[in-house]
């Protein structure tokens, strides 16, 4: 009897120790991932005068030429909230892994010139001067796999996506850089959905700062919301966190499903226990399931 009532106090008292080793571990919060050491690219290139027009270049170790990711910062579109330089952790963790990153930077809609068609045209000019700059950096472009998180899933899955913006628009670009395939990290691919949605972390009121305002051109989304430039015939992979409080998991549901019903190959992939930090913090399952699909996409 006394046996088995010491096994019994043993089981209580060690309940609490194996429920705690169970939980869950705590969200990330951004000073978790923004205190850290920060690792610092290469080089560093202007595609224009504003101190926001420029890209970061992050070269492996080697002779190359190198795989090479085209990575877009989030931040609601809002240059004060974010710039390229949050993506430093995850661009040095490809760098070592022997991939380069062409990390962009461009003007949010609370800078001079940001907005329409500023931020778009940061980002395409960006994103064209890595065909420019590629042999001085050893950078392999015949299959550019693009990465953004946040605003910036928006902005990459766009990038892929303007070939088929109209000649009519100031967002039109004869020959843009061909992506290859599409990562978006917890992004807000449709502009329409984003400024219908009050629960989403950005707000609705910037993407009417992004878009300009209804009047000023006859349909603001037409040449700026992804959906509406589908099909573009690019794989498309969508990364988000179940507990995600700044991206509702339905946009990325949603999105999914209006690329598949217009013909394009997209999937969703939905990591547990993650929210939206840890879309680009180098630890994470998140990321880890997102440098899966990357070397996927230069596999192909």
């Amino acid at each position: 009897m006394m046996l088995r009532f010491a096994f019994a106090a043993a089981v209580l008292l060690t309940a609490p120790a194996l429920a705690a080793q169970d939980a869950p571990k705590p969200l990330l919060t951004w000073p978790d991932l923004t205190t850290r050491p920060k690792p610092q690219p290469n080089a560093t290139v202007d595609y224009g005068s504003d101190p926001y027009q420029k890209v970061d270049v992050w070269v492996p170790a080697g002779k190359g030429p190198f795989p090479t990711v085209l990575m877009v910062h989030g931040g609601c579109w809002t240059t004060s909230i974010a710039d390229h330089t949050l993506m430093n952790w995850i661009a040095d963790d490809l760098r070592k892994d022997g991939i380069a990153v062409w990390n962009v930077d461009y003007r949010g809609v609370d800078r001079p010139g940001g907005g329409y068609p500023g931020t778009f045209a940061d980002a395409g000019t960006a994103a064209d001067a890595l065909r420019t700059n590629a042999r001085k950096f050893h950078l392999d472009t015949r299959r550019v796999v693009a990465v953004g998180h946040s605003a910036g899933g928006h902005l990459a899955l766009w990038l892929a996506a303007r070939g088929r913006i109209a000649k009519a628009s100031a967002l039109y670009q004869r020959h843009p850089l061909k992506i290859a395939h599409v990562i978006s990290l917890g992004g807000l691919p449709d502009l329409e959905a984003t400024a219908a949605s009050p629960d989403n972390g950005c707000g609705v009121a910037v993407v009417a700062r992004l878009v300009g305002a209804p009047g000023v051109r006859p349909d603001v989304y037409s040449d700026t919301s992804v959906p509406r430039l589908l099909p573009d015939a690019v794989k498309q992979d969508l990364v988000n966190g179940r507990e995600d409080k700044i991206i509702p998991l339905r946009m990325g549901t949603a999105y999914v499903a209006t690329a598949r019903a217009k013909g394009d190959r997209a999937d969703l992939h939905v990591i547990d226990h993650t929210g939206h930090v840890e879309l680009i913090a180098p630890e994470t399952a998140a990321w880890a399931e997102a440098k899966t699909l990357i070397r996927a996409a230069f596999a192909q």
